[in-house]
């Protein structure tokens, strides 16, 4: 999942291409994705009832399953676990760890649609605070969840959480 511009992702899905599609074509292709089911954008968090300042407002692009962007890799289940062959990922994160990110938003949605619930991402204009998930119920309480591959969270790693809670209080659920 990623907030890249257009100009990123069509640098990295064409490099070394002089004569690339146009924006326009390129769209055109995503909203037909998006139709069919293969792109599902999660959209950022926009609060109507909290003053939260300088929220970024780009979607965050995900393919609908997981599964799909490992395939389309030719990645293989052994080829995801962390070793000295992995292919350099986006963030300089692990790839699995990108694709466990897809699956949970990809849970969470499920589960929060369920319940009548919104799920969007939460992230600051120039990446001081971002949040994975945000969960919102009619009632505008809050759930924050932020998507680790690890056993346990740092405390650095709960900072935006931390934040959260003390711009939004009462309202954060957990």
């Amino acid at each position: 999942s990623t907030t890249a511009s257009y100009p990123t992702i069509l640098n990295a899905a064409t490099p070394g291409v002089s004569d690339k599609p146009s924006r326009v074509t390129a769209m055109a292709y995503t909203e037909l994705l998006e139709r069919v089911w293969v792109v599902e954008p999660l959209p950022a968090w926009l609060p109507t009832s909290a003053h939260l300042k300088r929220l970024g407002q780009a979607p965050k692009h995900h393919l609908v399953d997981p599964a799909l962007a490992a395939r389309a890799l030719g990645m293989s289940a052994s080829s995801l676990i962390a070793g000295a062959d992995d292919p350099p990922m986006p963030r300089d994160s692990t790839f699995l760890g990108a694709l466990f990110e897809s699956l949970a938003t990809q849970t969470v949605r499920v589960l929060a649609q369920s319940a009548g619930a919104r799920v969007s991402h939460l992230r600051t204009d120039g990446g001081a605070h971002e949040i994975d998930l945000i969960v919102e119920r009619e009632d505008h309480r809050v759930l924050a969840i932020e998507v680790k591959l690890g056993a346990s969270p740092t405390g650095s790693e709960l900072r935006h959480m931390n934040w959260l809670e003390r711009q939004l209080p009462g309202r954060l659920l957990d």
